[in-house]
């Protein structure tokens, strides 16, 4: 039986692989995606992964994953649906059912990322993929020279609007605050970017068009005016959901539906490890990810001992 099961193979994921064939763990990878890197490989440009500045998100996850595939790591195709303990001849183990059959293994390291947050307006289904994004650097290109509209105010927006100023001809960040939530570096680019024009204390409250997205309805939250803004297309990054649904009441969660573990990793229940931006934290990054692949599996090793 093997020593551990890998879900996901983001940044997390890929690192507790790196770490458990150094450690000469018996393991696989699971993997739902064709391609390895989760979120990352949707960055346009990583600044902030010490000694690789500037690198690009899609470069840096194939750095991760060669990485691991030259250690030796076997990566499987399989997306997870259920897990459950068990015991038997060899003690206590754990079976994930997955499109691929069952897989079975004494732990489990959970690192099965998040996914983007929608907004939940009208318009937002009907468009996607037809004016409607969730992802600036795999689409933004569609758009070069044309308008776009970005909603939301982290890292993320900040990056997607200027990633989105090279190639548009105008870019609208529409944020439901004041101000933005982003770096500072971010925000004092944004503010500086003159193709970048900001509609402070809004919302969307509906995705217009016909064939495509046309426009966007927006809502001032101090005045109550509204404002219909002409746009090609609309790319959303308002936050990300835990991918935890199919763990249903297997391991703790907290109330937004991230895996309740400590530094350590360790989830609720003995023998399960949560990595990345799966785990309850407050800071999650591509470096905080990689800290919790390598935590995850020193916690295996010694759970097993």
């Amino acid at each position: 039986m093997l020593d551990t099961l890998i879900i996901g193979s983001g940044p997390a994921g890929l690192t507790a692989a790196i770490y458990a064939c150094r450690a000469e763990l018996t393991f696989q990878v699971l993997e739902k995606e064709p391609t390895s890197g989760g979120q990352v490989i949707n960055t346009y440009d990583v600044d902030n992964y010490p000694g690789l500045k500037g690198v690009g998100g899609f470069d840096l996850a194939m750095k991760f994953r060669e990485h691991a595939e030259q250690l030796g790591t076997s990566f499987v195709n399989a997306q997870a649906s259920s897990i459950e303990k068990r015991e038997g001849a060899e003690g206590t183990y754990f079976a994930v059912q997955t499109n691929q059959g069952e897989f079975t293994a004494r732990t489990v390291i959970l690192a099965t990322g998040a996914s983007h947050a929608k907004l939940g307006v009208p318009g937002e289904d009907a468009f996607a993929g037809r004016g409607v994004s969730y992802c600036a650097t795999c689409d933004g290109a569609f758009f070069r020279k044309k308008t776009a509209v970005v909603v939301g105010g982290g890292d993320v927006a900040a990056e997607d609007a200027l990633f989105l100023a090279r190639l548009c001809s105008k870019v609208y960040l529409v944020h439901r605050r004041g101000e933005l939530r982003a770096a500072p570096v971010l925000a004092t680019q944004v503010r500086e970017n003159e193709k970048i024009e900001m509609r402070w204390n809004s919302v969307v409250e509906e995705i217009r068009g016909e064939a495509k997205v046309g426009s966007v309805l927006l809502k001032n939250l101090a005045t109550g005016e509204h404002e219909e803004l002409p746009t090609d297309a609309v790319f959303i990054a308002v936050g990300i959901v835990p991918s935890s649904a199919w763990l249903g009441d297997f391991v703790k969660l907290n109330e937004r539906g991230y895996v309740v573990a400590g530094e350590d990793t360790a989830a609720s229940v003995p023998g399960v490890f949560a990595a990345g931006d799966l785990r309850a934290k407050r800071l999650r990054q591509i470096i905080t990810a990689c800290s919790d692949g390598a935590c995850a599996v020193t916690a295996v090793q010694d759970y097993l001992a």
